[in-house]
């Protein structure tokens, strides 16, 4: 068991929840709120119809929704979130065919120094495009971001759309496959994760996250290979990716790691098919928090992506 993970600085993301369909409705199903107890305790005594509030705007357009600011919006807990400093949010829906599993809503409190991004492209005409995006403090990235368009296999974006799988990039202000790098390095971030976010229709959907060192939104990434593992099987998934600000590369080629069905967090997305958010030291490897991401494509589970913060 990997020792306590000491957090000095704040991650970039701030509350982390699953909604799960019930009744016709979304209700939530768990999450991490760190001392934000009053948010709690209000998310808990929430649902939402289809088209309600963002967890149920995701679920009805079918796609991720970002909420750059919740002032005047249609966020429902737009009070509770007043008090709890939280400003702006992400939901990204899981899809298995046409069938919505569960949606993971992300919340983000800003100010002048958060930096990092989750932006959200999209196929158009051929080309990726920035469809929606939140960048805490990084302005001249997102300006930047703004009038970048990726095609096929360049780029984060064009590379998880071209391979159709989870991919990580390291040293984003110097790596010469991240097209952004100069005005990434200007803002600090170092890591991206980008994934397929498979949702009904035709259209292809990559959703990334861009990690800064000074507030990042996660000190460790996973990509699982679950190919191998469907849901409710006996196979295991294999790490095929993974980055920690401790311990540098996680994988080795040689002897890779594997994780089976309802076992730990990575084990419970794989058996349910469904996101995991957990704060449980038993499960986090020693950080305060971690998320589970399943992807699920043609219908069937893929890939789990995780990250700790």
């Amino acid at each position: 068991m990997d020792t306590a993970v000491e957090a000095t600085t704040r991650t970039f993301i701030s509350v982390s929840e699953v909604w799960v369909p019930e009744d016709g409705k979304l209700v939530l199903g768990e999450g991490n709120y760190g001392s934000l107890d009053e948010f709690a305790e209000a998310s808990r005594q929430e649902s939402f119809e289809k088209g309600e509030g963002l967890p149920g705007k995701a679920w009805a357009d079918a796609r991720p929704i970002v909420l750059k600011s919740m002032d005047g919006s249609y966020f429902k807990r737009q009070d509770a979130a007043k008090q709890a400093g939280l400003t702006s949010g992400v939901a990204i829906p899981v899809f298995a065919g046409d069938e919505l599993k569960a949606v993971l809503v992300v919340l983000c409190s800003d100010d002048e120094t958060r930096m990092g991004a989750i932006e959200v492209w999209a196929d158009t005409n051929g080309m990726m495009l920035l469809q929606e995006g939140y960048y805490g403090a990084a302005k001249h990235f997102e300006w930047v971001s703004q009038h970048t368009h990726f095609p096929r296999g360049q780029g984060l974006p064009g590379g998880v759309w071209a391979a159709s799988t989870p991919m990580l990039f390291r040293d984003l202000g110097s790596g010469y496959r991240f097209v952004r790098a100069d005005s990434a390095g200007r803002a600090g971030l170092t890591t991206g994760l980008g994934l397929p976010v498979p949702v009904p229709g035709d259209q292809d959907i990559v959703l990334t996250l861009l990690s800064a060192r000074g507030t990042p939104i996660a000190r460790r990434f996973e990509i699982w290979d679950a190919r191998a593992a469907k849901v409710g099987s006996s196979g295991a998934a294999i790490l095929a990716d993974g980055i920690c600000e401790r311990d540098g590369k996680l994988w080795d080629d040689e002897a890779p790691q594997k994780v089976y069905a309802f076992r730990g967090v990575i084990g419970r997305a794989l058996g349910t098919g469904l996101p995991v958010v957990s704060s449980s030291s038993v499960e986090t490897a020693g950080y305060a928090s971690v998320v589970a991401l399943p992807i699920h494509q043609a219908g069937e589970l893929s890939h789990v992506v995780a990250w700790y913060c």
